[in-house]
Protein backbone atom coordinates (compact mmCIF):
# COMPACT_ATOMS: atom_id res chain seq x y z
CA UNK A 1 0.00 0.00 0.00
CA UNK A 2 1.21 3.54 -0.99
CA UNK A 3 1.94 5.20 2.32
CA UNK A 4 0.25 8.49 0.67
CA UNK A 5 -3.12 7.11 1.08
CA UNK A 6 -2.25 6.24 4.81
CA UNK A 7 -5.74 7.16 6.76
CA UNK A 8 -5.12 10.00 9.90
CA UNK A 9 -7.45 8.37 13.24
CA UNK A 10 -9.38 11.04 15.02
CA UNK A 11 -7.44 12.53 18.26
CA UNK A 12 -8.11 11.27 22.02
CA UNK A 13 -10.81 13.46 23.98
CA UNK A 14 -11.14 13.25 27.81
CA UNK A 15 -13.10 10.25 28.55
CA UNK A 16 -11.91 8.47 25.75
CA UNK A 17 -10.72 4.66 26.49
CA UNK A 18 -7.23 3.74 26.15
CA UNK A 19 -5.69 0.31 26.00
CA UNK A 20 -2.09 -0.62 27.52
CA UNK A 21 -0.89 -3.59 25.75
CA UNK A 22 3.13 -5.51 25.82
CA UNK A 23 3.57 -6.39 22.24
CA UNK A 24 7.66 -7.12 23.05
CA UNK A 25 9.63 -7.29 25.98
CA UNK A 26 9.18 -8.05 29.48
CA UNK A 27 7.30 -4.71 31.70
CA UNK A 28 9.01 -3.31 34.53
CA UNK A 29 5.87 -3.42 37.03
CA UNK A 30 6.71 0.03 38.84
CA UNK A 31 7.39 1.97 35.46
CA UNK A 32 4.05 0.71 34.39
CA UNK A 33 2.00 1.64 37.64
CA UNK A 34 3.88 5.19 37.24
CA UNK A 35 2.58 5.83 33.83
CA UNK A 36 -0.70 4.14 34.38
CA UNK A 37 -1.27 7.12 36.75
CA UNK A 38 -0.07 9.48 34.48
CA UNK A 39 -2.74 8.92 31.46
CA UNK A 40 -5.30 8.84 34.04
CA UNK A 41 -4.10 12.46 34.61
CA UNK A 42 -4.98 12.92 31.30
CA UNK A 43 -8.66 11.96 31.75
CA UNK A 44 -8.98 9.16 29.49
CA UNK A 45 -10.31 5.47 30.99
CA UNK A 46 -7.80 2.63 30.75
CA UNK A 47 -7.69 -0.92 30.08
CA UNK A 48 -5.22 -2.83 30.86
CA UNK A 49 -4.64 -6.31 28.70
CA UNK A 50 -4.53 -9.54 30.33
CA UNK A 51 -1.08 -10.43 29.46
CA UNK A 52 0.46 -7.07 29.97
CA UNK A 53 2.48 -8.16 33.46
CA UNK A 54 3.48 -11.95 32.32
CA UNK A 55 6.87 -12.90 31.18
CA UNK A 56 7.34 -15.81 28.63
CA UNK A 57 8.10 -18.61 29.86
CA UNK A 58 11.57 -19.90 28.48
CA UNK A 59 12.47 -16.40 26.74
CA UNK A 60 12.77 -13.91 29.67
CA UNK A 61 13.26 -11.27 27.06
CA UNK A 62 9.32 -11.72 26.07
CA UNK A 63 6.66 -10.16 27.69
CA UNK A 64 4.41 -13.40 27.91
CA UNK A 65 3.69 -15.78 24.53
CA UNK A 66 3.88 -14.79 21.27
CA UNK A 67 0.10 -16.09 21.19
CA UNK A 68 -1.03 -14.11 24.29
CA UNK A 69 0.85 -10.61 23.75
CA UNK A 70 -1.03 -10.85 20.25
CA UNK A 71 -3.93 -11.56 21.46
CA UNK A 72 -4.00 -8.69 24.31
CA UNK A 73 -3.03 -6.15 21.06
CA UNK A 74 -6.11 -7.50 18.55
CA UNK A 75 -8.37 -8.07 21.35
CA UNK A 76 -7.67 -4.31 22.77
CA UNK A 77 -7.72 -2.74 18.34
CA UNK A 78 -10.79 -4.61 18.23
CA UNK A 79 -12.76 -3.67 21.45
CA UNK A 80 -15.62 -0.96 20.27
CA UNK A 81 -15.00 1.15 23.30
CA UNK A 82 -11.17 1.46 22.43
CA UNK A 83 -9.99 4.92 20.69
CA UNK A 84 -6.21 4.46 21.11
CA UNK A 85 -3.37 1.73 21.84
CA UNK A 86 -0.44 1.95 23.50
CA UNK A 87 2.50 -0.31 23.54
CA UNK A 88 3.77 -0.17 27.18
CA UNK A 89 7.38 -0.51 25.97
CA UNK A 90 10.30 -2.11 23.52
CA UNK A 91 12.55 -4.22 23.22
CA UNK A 92 12.32 -6.46 21.41
CA UNK A 93 8.86 -9.14 20.37
CA UNK A 94 6.93 -6.99 18.16
CA UNK A 95 8.13 -8.64 14.81
CA UNK A 96 7.09 -11.94 16.60
CA UNK A 97 3.48 -11.05 17.35
CA UNK A 98 2.57 -10.31 13.47
CA UNK A 99 1.92 -13.28 11.82
CA UNK A 100 -0.43 -14.36 15.16
CA UNK A 101 -2.86 -10.96 14.15
CA UNK A 102 -5.72 -11.23 12.02
CA UNK A 103 -5.90 -8.65 10.31
CA UNK A 104 -9.18 -8.58 8.48
CA UNK A 105 -10.32 -8.11 12.06
CA UNK A 106 -8.53 -5.62 12.79
CA UNK A 107 -8.99 -3.28 9.39
CA UNK A 108 -12.72 -3.75 10.43
CA UNK A 109 -12.48 -2.25 13.69
CA UNK A 110 -12.15 0.79 11.61
CA UNK A 111 -8.91 3.14 12.51
CA UNK A 112 -7.81 3.82 15.63
CA UNK A 113 -4.41 5.36 17.53
CA UNK A 114 -1.14 3.08 17.65
CA UNK A 115 1.19 4.61 20.24
CA UNK A 116 4.98 3.53 20.53
CA UNK A 117 8.17 3.54 19.46
CA UNK A 118 11.83 1.91 19.24
CA UNK A 119 11.06 -2.35 18.55
CA UNK A 120 7.04 -0.99 17.84
CA UNK A 121 8.57 0.32 14.49
CA UNK A 122 7.86 -3.70 13.18
CA UNK A 123 4.18 -2.61 14.25
CA UNK A 124 4.38 0.96 12.69
CA UNK A 125 5.16 -0.36 9.25
CA UNK A 126 2.75 -3.18 9.64
CA UNK A 127 -0.07 -0.87 10.59
CA UNK A 128 1.04 1.18 7.71
CA UNK A 129 0.74 -1.54 5.08
CA UNK A 130 -2.28 -3.77 6.42
CA UNK A 131 -4.48 -1.01 7.71
CA UNK A 132 -3.37 2.12 6.03
CA UNK A 133 -3.14 3.92 9.29
CA UNK A 134 -1.09 7.27 10.40
CA UNK A 135 0.78 6.11 13.25
CA UNK A 136 2.31 7.57 16.67
CA UNK A 137 6.15 7.02 17.37
CA UNK A 138 6.23 8.19 20.69
CA UNK A 139 7.26 7.74 24.35
CA UNK A 140 5.95 4.53 25.88
CA UNK A 141 4.19 4.48 29.22
CA UNK A 142 6.14 1.76 31.02
CA UNK A 143 9.38 3.69 29.79
CA UNK A 144 11.52 6.48 32.16
CA UNK A 145 10.73 8.68 28.85
CA UNK A 146 6.96 8.13 29.62
CA UNK A 147 7.20 7.81 33.57
CA UNK A 148 9.72 10.64 34.36
CA UNK A 149 10.42 12.99 31.46
CA UNK A 150 7.52 15.26 31.62
CA UNK A 151 8.43 17.12 28.67
CA UNK A 152 8.07 13.91 26.61
CA UNK A 153 4.86 12.93 28.31
CA UNK A 154 3.72 16.44 27.78
CA UNK A 155 4.95 16.50 23.85
CA UNK A 156 3.17 12.85 23.22
CA UNK A 157 -0.14 14.69 25.12
CA UNK A 158 -0.42 17.29 23.12
CA UNK A 159 -0.06 15.32 19.67
CA UNK A 160 -2.46 13.04 20.61
CA UNK A 161 -5.27 15.61 22.08
CA UNK A 162 -4.23 19.00 20.01
CA UNK A 163 -2.29 18.00 17.01
CA UNK A 164 -2.36 21.53 15.31
CA UNK A 165 -0.38 22.79 18.28
CA UNK A 166 2.50 20.02 17.71
CA UNK A 167 3.41 21.07 13.82
CA UNK A 168 7.23 22.21 14.83
CA UNK A 169 9.96 19.38 15.89
CA UNK A 170 13.34 20.75 17.11
CA UNK A 171 16.24 20.66 19.34
CA UNK A 172 18.51 21.97 21.02
CA UNK A 173 21.91 20.86 19.55
CA UNK A 174 19.98 19.42 16.31
CA UNK A 175 22.63 20.29 13.32
CA UNK A 176 22.80 19.80 9.26
CA UNK A 177 24.70 16.90 8.27
CA UNK A 178 23.78 17.48 5.01
CA UNK A 179 21.71 21.44 3.68
CA UNK A 180 18.78 21.59 1.87
CA UNK A 181 15.39 21.90 2.85
CA UNK A 182 13.00 18.59 1.22
CA UNK A 183 9.09 17.71 1.81
CA UNK A 184 7.32 14.45 1.97
CA UNK A 185 5.75 11.64 3.82
CA UNK A 186 7.50 10.57 7.30
CA UNK A 187 8.33 7.40 6.81
CA UNK A 188 11.14 5.13 9.58
CA UNK A 189 11.30 4.48 12.93
CA UNK A 190 14.11 2.60 14.79
CA UNK A 191 17.01 1.83 12.33
CA UNK A 192 17.85 -1.83 13.64
CA UNK A 193 14.17 -2.93 12.82
CA UNK A 194 14.10 -1.24 9.74
CA UNK A 195 16.57 -2.87 8.29
CA UNK A 196 15.17 -6.35 10.13
CA UNK A 197 12.18 -5.98 8.43
CA UNK A 198 13.47 -6.30 4.90
CA UNK A 199 12.10 -8.35 2.79
CA UNK A 200 9.24 -9.40 5.01
CA UNK A 201 5.49 -9.19 3.26
CA UNK A 202 4.66 -6.38 5.26
CA UNK A 203 7.14 -3.69 4.91
CA UNK A 204 5.75 -0.99 3.53
CA UNK A 205 7.24 0.78 0.17
CA UNK A 206 8.87 3.90 1.34
CA UNK A 207 7.03 6.58 0.08
CA UNK A 208 8.15 8.49 -3.36
CA UNK A 209 10.45 11.54 -1.68
CA UNK A 210 9.60 10.57 1.47
CA UNK A 211 11.29 12.02 4.86
CA UNK A 212 13.10 9.07 6.31
CA UNK A 213 13.21 8.83 10.02
CA UNK A 214 15.64 7.31 11.67
CA UNK A 215 16.93 6.58 15.41
CA UNK A 216 18.47 3.67 17.75
CA UNK A 217 20.43 2.74 21.13
CA UNK A 218 22.66 0.51 22.56
CA UNK A 219 24.13 -0.38 18.96
CA UNK A 220 28.01 0.18 18.49
CA UNK A 221 28.67 2.71 15.18
CA UNK A 222 30.09 -0.41 13.08
CA UNK A 223 26.27 -1.96 13.76
CA UNK A 224 24.64 1.47 12.94
CA UNK A 225 27.24 1.36 9.19
CA UNK A 226 25.55 -2.13 8.52
CA UNK A 227 22.35 -1.39 8.49
CA UNK A 228 22.79 1.74 6.76
CA UNK A 229 24.57 -0.60 4.20
CA UNK A 230 21.62 -3.28 4.59
CA UNK A 231 18.98 -0.74 3.87
CA UNK A 232 20.98 1.36 0.93
CA UNK A 233 22.02 -1.63 -0.96
CA UNK A 234 18.20 -2.93 -0.72
CA UNK A 235 17.08 0.16 -2.15
CA UNK A 236 15.62 1.63 0.70
CA UNK A 237 16.92 4.93 0.80
CA UNK A 238 16.42 5.23 -3.03
CA UNK A 239 12.96 7.51 -2.91
CA UNK A 240 13.64 9.15 -0.07
CA UNK A 241 13.87 13.23 -0.52
CA UNK A 242 15.07 14.00 3.06
CA UNK A 243 16.23 12.27 6.11
CA UNK A 244 15.51 13.20 9.66
CA UNK A 245 18.25 11.76 12.28
CA UNK A 246 17.19 10.96 15.94
CA UNK A 247 19.23 10.09 19.14
CA UNK A 248 22.29 7.51 19.34
CA UNK A 249 22.36 6.99 23.19
CA UNK A 250 25.08 4.64 24.04
CA UNK A 251 25.79 3.92 20.16
CA UNK A 252 29.20 5.08 21.41
CA UNK A 253 31.09 8.06 20.96
CA UNK A 254 28.56 10.95 18.91
CA UNK A 255 31.66 12.30 16.84
CA UNK A 256 31.81 8.67 15.68
CA UNK A 257 27.87 7.99 15.11
CA UNK A 258 28.05 11.21 12.98
CA UNK A 259 30.64 10.39 10.65
CA UNK A 260 29.41 6.91 9.73
CA UNK A 261 26.10 8.68 9.43
CA UNK A 262 28.16 11.40 6.92
CA UNK A 263 30.02 8.68 5.57
CA UNK A 264 26.68 5.95 4.33
CA UNK A 265 24.42 8.76 4.13
CA UNK A 266 25.95 12.49 2.66
CA UNK A 267 26.55 10.42 -0.72
CA UNK A 268 22.70 10.77 -1.36
CA UNK A 269 22.85 14.09 -1.86
CA UNK A 270 19.59 14.72 -0.24
CA UNK A 271 19.04 17.08 3.10
CA UNK A 272 19.78 15.57 6.35
CA UNK A 273 19.33 16.91 9.82
CA UNK A 274 20.93 15.59 12.75
CA UNK A 275 20.20 14.65 16.35
CA UNK A 276 16.17 16.05 16.02
CA UNK A 277 14.95 14.99 19.41
CA UNK A 278 13.52 11.83 18.65
CA UNK A 279 14.00 8.20 19.98
CA UNK A 280 15.60 7.37 23.22
CA UNK A 281 17.08 10.72 24.60
CA UNK A 282 15.51 13.17 27.22
CA UNK A 283 12.47 15.06 26.22
CA UNK A 284 11.88 12.42 23.28
CA UNK A 285 9.62 14.54 20.35
CA UNK A 286 6.73 12.84 19.27
CA UNK A 287 6.98 11.92 15.70
CA UNK A 288 3.80 10.94 13.35
CA UNK A 289 4.64 8.62 10.75
CA UNK A 290 2.36 8.69 7.40
CA UNK A 291 2.51 12.38 7.25
CA UNK A 292 3.20 15.07 5.10
CA UNK A 293 6.51 17.19 6.45
CA UNK A 294 8.76 19.54 5.72
CA UNK A 295 12.35 19.55 6.60
CA UNK A 296 14.32 22.78 6.90
CA UNK A 297 18.19 21.67 7.72
CA UNK A 298 18.67 25.76 7.84
CA UNK A 299 16.00 26.20 10.81
CA UNK A 300 16.82 22.69 12.16
CA UNK A 301 13.86 21.57 12.31
CA UNK A 302 11.20 19.49 11.05
CA UNK A 303 7.58 20.90 10.05
CA UNK A 304 4.29 18.95 10.49
CA UNK A 305 2.50 20.24 7.52
CA UNK A 306 -0.80 18.29 8.32
CA UNK A 307 -1.75 17.59 11.72
CA UNK A 308 -1.07 14.10 12.66
CA UNK A 309 -4.87 13.00 13.73
CA UNK A 310 -7.59 14.79 12.95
Amino acid sequence: MSMRELRRPHRLRPGDTVALVAPAGPVPPELLDTGLERIQEWGVRVAVGKHVRERHPRLDYLAGTDADRAFDLQQAWCDPEVRAVFCVRGGYGCMRVLDHLDWAAMAAAGPKILVGSSDVTALHDAFATQLGLVTIFGPMPATRAFAEDPPAREHLRRTLFEPERVTILTRSGADALVPGRARGITYGGNLSIVAGALGAPDAPTPPERGLAMLEDVTEAPYKLDRFLTQLLRAGWFDRAGGIALGSWTDCGPPEQVRAVMADRLGELGIPIVWELGFGHCDAQRTIPLGVAAELDTDARRLSILQPALL
